[in-house]
Parts: structure tokens; sequence; C-alpha cells
């Protein structure tokens, strides 16, 4: 019988140079990426633990990248304030690709084409495991937070919109 071998991304071999533990997991999807919550519910996890991959341009025209549980929502004022920006709005999906080398539905804060300053939302320190997308719609990373934050060199504040707040549409990139 021929054995069924792993395809790896990007992302897993880059975890693997720097000795990064982690667990491939994937989940069914179809033509169009799954919303977050659904991607949590296929790993049977709970969405505070699996991270979507958010990318900004700020005011001065530089690149942010913010990981937020796929649950909530992006505060773009809190998230300018984590980098020092006046500003940030969310990246056009039409220039995710480009940019990144990602995929909307596919963006992973490892191995973006060029290193962008990286903030994670500061529920991540509560998790022992946190999830992020490998590179490729359909797979994600189980990964020590410490250890992804240190790989991509990532802060962390507050950045999600608070309850009582939600209801604007800030056109998350997922």
């Amino acid at each position: 019988m021929a054995k069924h071998k792993e395809e790896k991304t990007n992302v897993m071999r880059l975890l693997e140079q720097r000795r990064i533990p982690y667990t491939p997991h994937t989940y069914p999807h179809g033509a169009q990426a799954p919303d977050g919550v659904s991607v949590a519910r296929s790993l049977g996890q709970d969405p505070a633990a699996v991270f979507k991959t958010l990318v900004t341009c700020g005011a001065s025209g530089g690149y942010y990248v913010f990981d937020i549980p796929v649950a909530d929502t992006l505060d773009l004022k809190k998230a300018a304030r984590a980098v020092g920006e006046k500003r940030v709005e969310m990246l056009p999906s039409r220039q995710l690709l480009p940019l990144t080398g990602y995929v909307h539905g596919g963006c992973s804060p490892v191995g973006m084409k060029k290193p962008f300053p990286t903030v994670f939302h500061r529920t991540c320190l509560e998790q022992e495991h946190i999830f992020v997308s490998a590179g490729k719609v359909g797979v994600q990373v189980e990964v020590s937070p410490q250890a992804l934050l240190e790989l991509v060199g990532a802060g962390v504040d507050d950045l999600v919109v608070s309850i009582g707040q939600k209801g604007e549409d800030n056109h998350e990139v997922y």
C-alpha cells in the first residue's frame, strides 16, 4: 500500500526550520474560504483559540498584521494605537496576495513575503496552544503562542471591539 504523504506548506517548513513544535490540522472547505467560527467548529476548537490574520495599511503607508480570535472584530482605533499610527485601514482583498503571498482565507502571520510589524490580541497568552492558518485555505497549525510571537517578532495588545461596540463592519480580510 502506498503511504499518503502529508503536503507541507511554507509555514510548516519555517516552523520546522526553527524547531518549533506544531500540529497540522485540516478542515473541509468549498470554493470560498469559510468564516473563522466555522473553521473553529470544524476543528472542534473554541473560537477563542483560533486566530485570524488581518492585514492593514497605516496612514504613513506602512503595513501591519493583526491576529485576533476568529469570533472577534478588529478595532481599527486600538490597532492604530498599538502600532503608533494615526489610523489603519483594512487592506483590500485584491492587494493581499501580491503583498503577503497569501490568499484570502489562507493568510498566516508566518512566512509573508516581507516581515511586517505584527500584533496579536492579548488573549493569545491565555491559551496553551493557538491555531493560525498554515498559509493555505483548509489547513491550520496548532502552536504555542509564545513560540509564535517570538518567531514573528510580534507584540500583544488589546485589539478587538469591546462588547457593546459591535455592529460596525470593519471589512476584515481573513
